[in-house]
């Protein structure tokens, strides 16, 4: 996963994986996710991106399955 911010724009683009794009769906006015042709999700673009995902701060977390 690559997540690109781009401050002359205020967008965020988030890749998932490197597949060509089949397909781009607009979920609302500012948030598109690209698709493959299976319907993989591709990447994600979020327009106004620190209004709309807080992108000033990005943190990963890895959680690990707890064995009881």
């Amino acid at each position: 996963m690559k997540i690109m911010y781009f401050s002359d724009t205020d967008t965020a683009l988030i890749e998932f994986s490197g597949a060509a794009v089949e397909e781009t769906k607009e979920v609302s006015e500012d948030i598109y996710l690209d698709l493959d042709n299976k319907g993989n999700l591709v990447s994600m673009t979020v327009e106004h991106a620190k209004e709309k995902a807080n992108i000033s701060e990005v943190s990963f977390l890895h959680m690990e399955k707890v064995v009881a």
